[in-house]
């Protein structure tokens, strides 16, 4: 660049060609703008002979500051970060130092002339030296100006956000000026943020939230917060914010942990808590039943003599036939209760009491009328006094009565095959033991009743009898299932329950008992088990 600018001042400074003469003395006022640039630059040219050589030492230094003053401008601002836009109102005041300034900048341009030229004459051939290329690099090094755009690009409109910019999460527009929400990681107008449930603007300053939907406080509460199926209303939390409920292990019925001392009543049946919406009836003795164990109930002993032979039926139908007859009262809580204390056998029980196999005399109050139910409850209830005398091994089997009929049958199975092992010579035998034996009876009978057709997959009838015995079975549980009429689907969801009642029994004869007991009857046959426990008194490994 520099040298360019020297070569373009050696053009317009060429004298004509006429003659050395021809030019002006400097007093004589220039003839034309070429002659008068011919003066200056011998004017320069002799100031370069004499008074130069010291200052082209330090052009270079010097012209790199000039040129720096030139192309930044003396206001210039290097340095980064936000423009701002001053106003400056002496505009008068400054005129002088903008004058100087200008004087100045001639001064110096005049002094760069010079200097190009004295370099110029040191390269007549016009070419550059090692040093100017040097210069020319560190020139341009220090300037850094970027190279011009190939093509002139017109500016484009750029919208001009404020520091801020925000959008609403609800309608994806532009929040302005006003209020807005934020939560939730976005910006919201108020009106935009609304429950996901219901649809309407949420104003309270606590909300819930579920996934990436809020809702309002109740209305999550509608939909998530669970609900006590006794009162209907929201199970409260407890003292630490929890939600805590309890909930039957069959029927999944939820309810709140107060009900269990509250003395909400409770089927005596199905163990079902009664509802706020529905009445339970009640049996007198402290026992309440529910409508749908109280379609099926039997309240008498007539109405429970047919169940009783066909279940006699069952055990004749395993080989297994009973050949006394038997007597077979139904009775109330307290008459069972007082009977169940007159046994001098000691046997173990069930902590409610629903059936009992006699071996004493006892005078035991029999219902012989089934009674009415008036107002929730049961009313004219007639019993009469039986004198039971022992004519064999056992005088008489009780069960209470109000139970539905499957629930019936399972006692009556459970209490025949204790008659039946008294009566068959078993002696001696640990709770564990009889009880467990006689719950998978009990259970075996009600597996039959609820699904008849999977009775011949059942190991325990197939492998207890012969080929003959197991058609006088099928044709029993043909009987029975004829007798009874069709089983509803309650009365089946009825009969699961009792056989998970029987499967998970807590306690030691019962439970325990049953377990290891329908584990040797699934292993070797009802009739290898019932043998080896009458040789060894225990249950086959």
């Amino acid at each position: 660049m520099f040298t360019m600018v020297s070569y373009s001042l050696l053009l317009l400074q060429t004298p004509p060609k006429t003659s050395s003469s021809s030019s002006s003395s400097p007093s004589s006022p220039p003839s034309s703008f070429s002659s008068w640039w011919g003066g200056r630059v011998a004017s320069f040219m002799m100031a370069y002979s004499g008074e130069l050589a010291p200052v082209c030492r330090e052009r270079r230094s010097w012209f790199m500051k000039w040129l720096c003053r030139l192309f930044k401008g003396p206001g210039a601002n290097t340095g980064g970060g936000r423009a701002t836009v001053l106003t400056d109102n002496n505009d008068n005041g400054n005129k002088g130092d903008h004058r100087r300034s200008g004087r100045d900048n001639t001064e110096d341009l005049d002094r760069a002339i010079a200097l190009s030229l004295a370099d110029a004459a040191k390269n007549p051939n016009g070419k550059k030296s090692e040093s100017d290329e040097e210069f020319a690099k560190a020139l341009q090094e220090s300037l850094k100006i970027p190279a011009p755009p190939a093509a002139y690009d017109p500016p484009t409109a750029v919208p001009c956000l404020p520091r801020g910019y925000k959008f609403c999460g609800g309608c994806k527009r532009e929040i302005g000026h006003g209020h807005y929400l934020s939560c939730m990681g976005s910006f919201w107008h108020p009106q935009c943020f609304r429950c996901h449930f219901c649809g309407r603007q949420i104003r309270e300053t606590e909300f819930s939230l579920s996934g990436s939907n809020p809702y309002h406080k109740l209305c999550y509460k509608q939909l998530h917060h669970p609900k006590c199926d006794v009162c209907h209303e929201f199970i409260p939390t407890n003292r630490v914010g929890l939600i805590e409920y309890r909930a039957h292990p069959f029927w999944g019925q939820k309810y709140c942990p107060s009900h269990e001392h509250d003395r909400t009543p409770r089927c005596c049946s199905c163990e079902r808590m009664e509802s706020r919406s529905t009445r339970y009836i009640s049996l007198g003795d402290g026992r309440c039943l529910c409508l749908e164990c109280l379609d099926s109930a039997v309240m008498d002993t007539g109405d429970c003599q047919p169940l009783y032979h066909a279940i006699r039926d069952y055990y004749e139908g395993m080989n297994m036939k009973i050949d006394q007859q038997i007597p077979m009262l139904m009775v109330e809580r307290q008459a069972l209760n007082e009977a169940m204390e007159g046994e001098k056998d000691g046997h173990h029980h069930m902590p409610e009491t629903r059936g009992l196999c006699l071996s004493e005399e006892q005078t035991v109050s029999s219902i012989f009328k089934r009674p009415r139910i008036g107002e929730n409850r049961i009313v004219d209830m007639k019993t009469y006094p039986q004198k039971l005398t022992r004519r064999c091994e056992v005088t008489a089997i009780l069960i209470l009565y109000g139970l539905p009929r499957l629930l019936t049958g399972s006692i009556l199975a459970h209490e025949l095959m204790h008659g039946w092992l008294r009566l068959k010579g078993y002696r001696n035998l640990s709770p564990e033991v009889e009880e467990g034996i006689c719950q998978v009876l009990s259970q075996m009978w009600l597996e039959s009743e609820i699904v008849p057709v999977s009775r011949k997959n059942m190991p325990s009838t197939s492998t207890c009898a012969s080929s003959s015995s197991s058609s006088s079975t099928s044709s029993a549980s043909s009987t029975s299932t004829s007798k009874k009429g069709k089983t509803s689907e309650m009365e089946r969801k009825l009969g699961e329950f009792f056989m998970h009642q029987i499967a998970h029994d807590t306690s030691p004869a019962y439970g325990g008992g049953f377990r290891a007991a329908n584990a040797a009857v699934n292993k070797y046959g009802l009739r290898a088990t019932l043998d080896h426990i009458r040789l060894t008194g225990h249950f086959p490994l």
